[in-house]
């Protein structure tokens, strides 16, 4: 299985989700698996070699398998029937076969104790798989839109650390987060400690504090190209895992 090891050059595998999305290319308007280059780069970069993950039902076992590390990307809204909600107005383009793919791409990965990145919505689905609860609308919270104010368009927030955390280890005590979510964390599930909040109190970050690495963010690291460390420290946790399950 792959590993970063610097002596043989191998570098770890880094699972990335895909979604389902009406696409057009050249002289086709088709289905297709897509995600956003970004990811794809900043993996690179970090030193990992990503592979793209399709939402294809249920995975199997062997597929993590194949994983020395696992990103859980962003994207649409949850089903609010995961947590056991009716869903909010604002609640809107669910994908379903995505759901159905990534809580058991994540159940899988927590299993084999893979190390796990969140981003945005791979966050709160790692909060709602473990038993919390999301904030289907959190300008009906805070009475802003400063999450996100405007499709398509990213908003820079200063998101401050909790001493002492992994988040504060890779990142220090403040991070610049390139926002886009309208939801977020609501009741935190056990296991998981926020690391990581906006001034208007809403949880940017959670992690859990022992086992194997796992840590999310609502913002999306993918979004500023000159900064790996979040997608490094994933790299190495998946580099050490590769190199100790490899006979």
């Amino acid at each position: 299985m792959a590993s970063n090891d610097s002596d043989s050059g191998r570098r770890p595998v880094i699972g990335l989700p895909t979604y389902s999305e009406r696409t057009r290319f050249g002289h086709w308007d088709v289905d297709a698996a897509v995600l956003a280059r970004t990811y794809i780069d900043l993996t690179e970069r970090a030193g990992g070699i990503p592979v793209l993950l399709p939402p294809i039902g249920t995975p199997r076992p062997e597929l993590v398998e194949r994983l020395d590390g696992l990103v859980l990307t962003g994207g649409a809204d949850l089903d609010p029937a995961r947590y056991g909600a009716p869903p909010h107005p604002a609640t809107r383009g669910l994908r379903l076969d995505r759901d159905e793919s990534e809580f058991g791409l994540f159940a899988l990965a927590r299993a084999a104790e893979l190390p796990v990145l969140a981003v945005c919505r791979g966050l709160q689905l790692v909060n709602v798989a473990l038993g919390g609860t999301l904030l289907q609308h959190v300008p009906d919270a805070v009475g802003h839109t400063d999450h996100s104010r405007s499709p398509g368009v990213f908003t820079v927030n200063t998101v401050t650390t909790v001493p002492g955390s992994r988040l504060a280890d890779i990142v220090g005590s403040e991070a610049k987060a390139h926002c886009h979510h309208h939801q977020a964390i609501g009741t935190l599930a056990p296991g998981l400690t926020a690391t990581g909040h906006t001034a208007d109190g809403v949880i940017e970050a959670a992690e859990t504090r022992d086992g194997p690495f796992l840590l999310g963010v609502q913002w999306h690291p993918e979004e500023n190209p000159t900064d790996l460390r979040l997608m490094r420290a994933l790299v190495d946790h998946a580099a050490q895992y590769g190199k100790e399950r490899t006979p």
